[in-house]
Order: C-alpha cells, then structure tokens, then sequence
C-alpha cells in the first residue's frame, strides 16, 4: 500500500440504495419546504398584528412605473409595495396579472370579459423586470398609521386568496391603478382630500391620446373602438385610471382627521430610472392612408365619368375592408366596455357592406349606394358628438365620391 493512501471503507449494495433513498426523500423535503415558502413565505408576516411589535417597522408604498414599448404598458403600471424593516420582508402586490393563452382571449377583450388578477412578486424580482424593460419606478411611501397599514396587509391578503383574485378588468373604471388605489383608500379611516392641479377639462380619449402620440397606429385602434362616452369630460377621479395621475393626486392629497390634516404621502422617490429613447415618430400614419385612399378614389372615380363605367374591383375592395372592420365595430357596441357601446363609425363601417357584395359584382339595382350616402352624411354630421379615428373623416369623404358616383354620376349616364 501506497504512503498517505486512504482506504475507502467498503459498502454493501443494499446498504448503498437504503442510503441513497434516504438521500432521495430528504431532498424531496427541503424542496418542498422551498417552495412552501416561496408561495407563502409571506403569509406570517400578516399575522403579526401592533400587539407584537415594539415599533412601527411596515412601510406601505405606492409604485408607479413609466411606459415601455409593450402595447399593454404605454400608459404605465401601479402596484402596491409592502416592505417590513425588522424581517426583511419585501413584496409586490400587482393588480396587473393577465394571460394572453387563455381560450378566446382576444374575443374575451373585445366584449369587456377580460379577467385580470392579483400577482405577489419579491421586490427584487419586480424591479429586476421593470429595470429589463428600462422603465423608472417612483416610490411614495405613505403616511399612515400602522393600524391602517395592517387593515392594508389584511385586505390584500384577503384579495390574494384564490376565490377572491381574479376581478373583472375595465381599462377606464377597473384596472391596475384604481384597483390599488381603492384597497388604499378603503383602508385608511379619515377621507382623503384630493387637490386639483388645473382646471383643464380632459375626457378619456385626450388622456390616453397623450400617451399614444408617438403610436399613432394605437392611438387609431382606440379610437376606431372608443364612442362618443370616451369624449366626455373626466372628474379628477376618474383620471386616476392612469398611473401618473395617481401619482400626481397622491403626491398633493391631505389625509382628514376630525378636522386634523396631513399629507397622504410621507416621501417620494425615484429607485429606478429610466433608460429608454423616445419613441420615433413615424411617417407613415393613418392620416397619410387616408388621403392617399382620398387620391385614388378621386383617380378612378374621374376616369369612371369619363368611361362611364364603373370598377367593380375597387367597390368590392372598400365594401370588403369596412364590411370587416365594421364587424369589430358592431361587436364593441354589444361589449362590456361602457365607453364603447355607441360608436357613431358604425354609420361608414358596417358589416352589412358585405351582404351586397353579390349584387354589385352581378351590377344589380339596389338600394345600397343610397342608404350608404344618407349615412355617411349622418356620420360627418355626429363629428359633432364624437372624435373619431385620425383619418376616417378623410376616408368618409372618399366613400362619399364613391355614392354619389353610383347614385348621381352613373344613374343620369345610364
């Protein structure tokens, strides 16, 4: 034998597996117990109530996140930091929580049936995120009492069980942002006293067209979705929908006490900033389309006098388009989303645009070029009432060269 040689002692095969089962079951255990505690690691900080603390050590923040690229993130996100300064216990309630693979989504969202959820994340891993996605996060920890912080924890430990997580989502009245800020607000005994920063009179559709000005495209499906109920004017209230207005209205709200005041936030920081380039603003917008469609149809439609006859293929073209986009129009009317469900481009953007397809390809006699004049004529007259899609008056003048091409122009050549 070899100096400084150790001899290995020797093991029985069976003594092997049994050791290794062991081995086996043990770390079947510890992992559970990870996992046990990453779901619900939280959970005992809840029970903890005032009676077993020597000092206040809970901090209750508002986070408020600037918009990134993502089409759902363009106009920024809420959540509602815990942090407890003894434990270490740092989590992120997020009222944001949706999935894209769940049947029928895209139809769900369309009729006002979309269902987001409650989602608990460590600090570390929601600010590792937004830091991906070069977004700034501004904290506002808020100046309320434990008991009030505690009313808080209880409330969003009660909206994180299973049957009470998932809430119905409305963009306007019922997202993100008011969900947080409603579960703040019903917590904290005194009333808060928002102030108002300016009297400029917004709707819906001018806020969110503030955050789309550099996504004209986006700016023209909300439009293309949104009536006349998104032109009305908002109360300061109901321009909480949007993350910086909540932020905004915490930063100067007073919290009253039987006639007592103090600001609703204690302080306010920056603990992320932002890294992300304006967006570009491209060329190539709806407004452009549409004039380049005013163009064409003024084109064929002068050689059309001159031929006295009409292109079958470009009025099947347009009926086509505005017969499907009106489809989506006519669905919203019937969808969940109030601000939705009187769209006055339904008059120029309607699916019964396709049932006459056949008759103008056969160049039969009907009357669908005189009732599509008389609404088109209605739909310029409700630009009154309602703002409509960037482009689509210009496209409504477009199809109105088209009717009066097939109502007065060919019928008097016929």
């Amino acid at each position: 034998m070899k100096k400084n040689e150790i001899i290995a002692p020797k093991v029985e095969k069976r003594e092997y597996f049994c050791i290794v089962k062991q081995l086996k079951s043990v770390f079947r255990i510890i992992i559970s117990a990870i996992f046990l505690m990453a779901v619900s690691g939280f959970t005992p900080v809840y029970s903890q109530t005032s009676t077993t603390r020597t000092n206040d050590s809970i901090e209750i923040s508002l986070l408020t996140c600037s918009p990134h690229d993502a089409i759902y993130s363009l106009y920024g996100h809420t959540a509602i930091r815990y942090k407890d300064l003894t434990t270490g216990g740092d989590w992120v309630f997020n009222y944001g929580v949706f999935n894209f693979r769940k049947p029928f989504f895209v139809l769900r969202f369309v009729f006002g049936k979309t269902d987001y959820e409650l989602g608990v994340v460590p600090f570390h891993i929601f600010q590792k995120e937004y830091e991906r996605f070069g977004c700034q996060v501004n904290e506002q920890v808020l100046n309320i009492t434990h008991e009030e912080k505690m009313k808080i924890i209880n409330a969003l430990e009660e909206n994180y069980r299973p049957e009470n997580k998932v809430y119905r989502y409305n963009f306007f009245y019922n997202n993100c942002t008011t969900q947080a800020r409603d579960i703040i607000a019903k917590s904290i005994t005194g009333d808060i006293v928002y102030k108002k920063i300016n009297n400029e009179k917004k709707s819906f559709r001018d806020e969110i067209h503030d955050y789309t000005e550099n996504y004209p495209w986006a700016s023209f499906g909300n439009d293309l979705c949104l009536g006349f109920k998104a032109d009305k004017t908002m109360t300061l209230v109901e321009s909480q929908f949007l993350p910086e207005n909540l932020m905004r209205d915490f930063d100067n709200a007073q919290i009253v006490y039987d006639g007592k005041t103090k600001p609703l936030v204690k302080s306010n920081q920056i603990i992320l900033k932002s890294n992300t380039n304006e967006a570009s603003v491209t060329i190539f917008r709806p407004i452009l389309c549409a004039y380049i469609f005013l163009i064409i149809t003024f084109v064929i439609s002068f050689k059309e006098y001159r031929r006295r006859k009409t292109s079958i293929v470009f009025d099947v073209f347009t009926m086509l388009i505005t017969g499907m986009a009106g489809i989506v129009v006519l669905a919203l009317l019937f969808s969940e989303h109030p601000t939705t469900s009187t769209n006055l481009q339904i008059l120029i953007l309607n699916p019964i645009s396709l049932l006459f397809i056949p008759t103008v390809i056969k160049k039969k006699k009907n009357s669908y070029w005189h009732i599509y004049e008389a609404a088109i004529v209605l739909f310029l007259i409700g630009s009154v009432f309602q703002d409509y899609a960037e482009g689509m008056t210009i496209v409504a003048l477009s199809l109105l060269i088209r009717s009066w091409m097939h109502t007065r122009i060919m019928t008097k050549s016929a």
